[in-house]
């Protein structure tokens, strides 16, 4: 059984989001907490929000112990990117361009 959270438009690069993902992917869902915990970047903390939720489904939906699973996949795909423009010196602007991220955190048993 796998058990499947989403967090959609999140407001960091996909690229800045793989990061971190890549340290989690494999790890027990206590080792993946305390590495959330610690990682300096600032996406960590939408990883752990993420994270929380999918144990949180696996508890109430599937009757599952959160503290038994692991993280089966984690993946960060690219969201829309806004588009904005700074001004500039003698009249120019500058494109601003504001990417955003889709994460996707699966936990399931270990294998």
């Amino acid at each position: 059984m796998t058990v499947r959270a989403h967090a959609r438009y999140v407001h960091s690069s996909a690229r800045k989001a793989r990061l971190v993902c890549n340290h989690i992917r494999g790890k027990s869902v206590p080792e993946a907490r305390a590495l959330l915990g610690f990682a300096p970047r600032g996406v960590a903390a939408d990883w752990a929000k993420l994270l929380d939720s999918a144990i949180a489904n696996a508890e109430h939906n599937h009757e599952l112990v959160g503290d038994e699973l692991h993280v089966t996949g984690v993946y960060a795909d690219e969201g829309p990117t806004l588009k904005r423009f700074r001004p500039r010196a003698m009249g120019r602007a500058t494109p601003i361009h504001k990417r955003t991220s889709h994460l996707t955190i699966m936990l399931g048993p270990k294998e």
